[in-house]
């Protein structure tokens, strides 16, 4: 998370929440040296038990106090150079909120089963909202903080992505794309992603559209 720090925003004020979803590794030791590093920017919260990405993006959000919010994966995959490529939209009024699409750029990074999966779950997601999104489960996300304000999101695992998704265009919030690099993990690198979050996310699909308007 160096990296995050590390990023040049421009004039930009920032803070770097770290979301520590409950974690038995290094994470916890790695996030107080980086606050230690910077204490004037980085704030760590740790959840005493590990409830899910979902839960600890939700913890992340909850605590930010800027204008704007982008979502970073601890793993990197999406690299952090790319904010200005993700503020710029919000900046300038173009949109509300900003999705960083790994098929808007040809990424040849990305494996079959993700993009066959994706093109899925982006096209379902497309039908019951009438979006027009490339890359729905996209991690990377920015937003205005007005946008974000009083959506309601209770998802704790990855079915996330497509609720906030759903969430948004339930309340007509523009949402613009913009080509991103990727750099994927493989599951001996710790990839948990597997089909049931794929059922998960179709199930809070058709809940967030037919259930709970």
């Amino acid at each position: 998370m160096a990296r995050v720090c590390a990023v040049d925003i421009g004039p930009l004020d920032r803070e770097v929440i770290i979301s520590d979803d409950g974690s038995t590794d290094s994470t916890p030791a790695a996030a107080e040296d980086l606050r230690s590093q910077h204490t004037s920017i980085v704030r760590v919260y740790t959840s005493p038990a590990n409830l899910g990405k979902g839960a600890a993006v939700r913890l992340g959000m909850s605590l930010a106090t800027g204008d704007f919010i982008i979502i970073q994966d601890a793993d990197l995959e999406l690299d952090p150079a790319e904010y200005v490529h993700m503020l710029a939209p919000l900046l300038s009024g173009k949109a509300e909120v900003v999705y960083g699409s790994r098929f808007l750029g040809g990424s040849p990074n990305i494996p079959f089963r993700t993009r066959v999966a994706n093109r899925f779950l982006t096209g379902l997601t497309n039908l019951l909202f009438g979006s027009r999104l490339t890359d729905m489960e996209t991690a990377f996300k920015a937003f205005r903080r007005d946008a974000v304000d009083g959506i309601r999101v209770r998802s704790v695992r990855f079915d996330f992505e497509p609720e906030i998704t759903a969430r948004l265009l339930l309340a007509k919030r523009r949402i613009l794309e913009v080509p991103i690099s990727y750099h994927p993990r493989t599951r001996e690198q710790g990839k948990k992603i597997s089909w049931v979050d794929g059922v998960e996310s179709v199930y809070t699909l058709f809940r967030c559209r037919f259930l709970d308007r």
